[in-house]
């Protein structure tokens, strides 16, 4: 079953069209929930919950929309409110850094990008989750600015200005860790 039959499925009551989305988006969602919240079952929670918001809602679901993008932004929402809900931040677990880590080859290489993960996951921490969800929608999802705006329902100076904000203070904490 392609995905547009899985949406029909679903928008009409049967949830079995359900599998086939969770099977195709189950991995990104994840994942974009854990590049905002940092907490690996707190990322499968929110992706979790996504889905079954995406189920109830589907019926206002634009069938000339992408499906992806209108998923990953309920992705993207319920991360922030996790985020809010629990107010606290937590580290990346190992798990993220070993699963970047099993393609590089040599002991130096893994050293090195080892180092600039860490740096990079803890400049990442110190932005607010607004931030780094509108850096995970860019350089994660792919999503330019304007698909971003509409769906968010802001302005694209909004999230210009975002995008700005979050990588000047990237950019300045990366910096201040390499003088360090």
């Amino acid at each position: 079953m392609d995905e547009q039959h899985a949406i029909q499925r679903l928008k009409q009551g049967d949830i079995s069209g359900l599998e086939v989305l969770v099977n195709r988006y189950q991995t990104r969602a994840v994942r974009t929930a854990y590049l905002i919240v940092c907490d690996a079952a707190l990322a499968e929670d929110v992706a979790q919950e996504a889905f079954l918001r995406a189920f109830r809602s589907i019926a206002g679901f634009d069938a000339g929309r992408s499906f992806e993008a209108w998923f990953l932004r309920i992705v993207v929402n319920l991360a922030l409110k996790a985020v809010k809900q629990s107010a606290r931040q937590v580290t990346p677990g190992e798990d993220a850094l070993s699963a970047l880590l099993a393609d590089i080859e040599s002991v130096e290489t893994q050293v090195e990008w080892n180092e600039g993960c860490r740096q990079l996951w803890n400049a990442m921490r110190q932005l607010s989750p607004r931030q780094r969800a509108v850096i995970v929608q860019k350089y994660y999802l792919g999503m330019n600015e304007s698909d971003m705006a509409q769906e968010a329902d802001s302005a694209k100076g909004t999230i210009r200005w975002l995008l700005h904000t979050a990588r000047r203070r990237l950019r300045r904490l990366l910096k201040e860790r390499d003088e360090e």
